[in-house]
């Protein structure tokens, strides 16, 4: 007897899910979890929330599963939902925070060779929890997950003057934070 194939078995836990069967739909949260969790740590400040932002995704996954078209690729339509789950996290918790537009912001040069381009993916998604949370999620949006300033701007109801203007904090700030951890490597010789 052959094994099924990856992909059959996905097709064969999604058309369950479609049914409403609790156990495929326990299969598939216990498939995706490192996945969608990954992408959750990224927009979150602590596990928890991103448990909680996960477990929303998950919820509109199993209520929206019948949008889903079986000829694109899952994960794709999947990273859709967990993303923008987050960021409806944020704006709940956000609703009255001021933005600023970027023309009443100082503008930083891009440096060619900045500390954040030299480090490592992982060290950098690290060091970015460490900033505000609209800068985070900005940052998230437009360097690791590639989105363009006016989608970010869509997507977080801001202007795409403020989506740039919170891209260019979020990298001065980490910078100005690189900084600080280089000097006190340098005194610490």
């Amino acid at each position: 007897m052959n094994p099924i194939p990856e992909s059959e078995r996905l097709r064969i836990l999604l058309e369950g899910c479609l049914k409403a069967d609790r156990k495929s739909q326990e299969l598939l949260y216990k498939q995706y979890f490192g996945f969608v969790m990954s992408i959750c740590l990224r927009y979150s400040k602590s596990k928890d929330e991103a448990l909680e932002v996960l477990n929303d995704a998950f919820l509109k996954v199993f209520l929206k599963i019948n949008t889903y078209d079986f000829t694109r690729p899952f994960n794709v339509w999947l990273k859709r939902i967990v993303v923008n789950t987050a960021i409806d996290a944020y704006r709940s918790q956000n609703k009255h925070y001021h933005h600023l537009d970027i023309e009443s912001v100082y503008s930083f040069p891009n440096e060619e060779t900045s500390p954040i381009q030299k480090m490592g993916y992982e060290e950098l998604l690290l060091i970015a929890k460490r900033l505000p949370k609209n800068y985070q999620i900005n940052f998230n949006l437009y360097v690791v997950e590639g989105y363009s300033h006016d989608e970010i701007a869509k997507m977080m109801n801001i202007s795409v003057g403020t989506s740039k203007s919170n891209l260019s904090r979020a990298r001065e700030m980490l910078r100005n934070f690189l900084k600080d951890v280089e000097s006190h490597k340098i005194k610490q010789k």
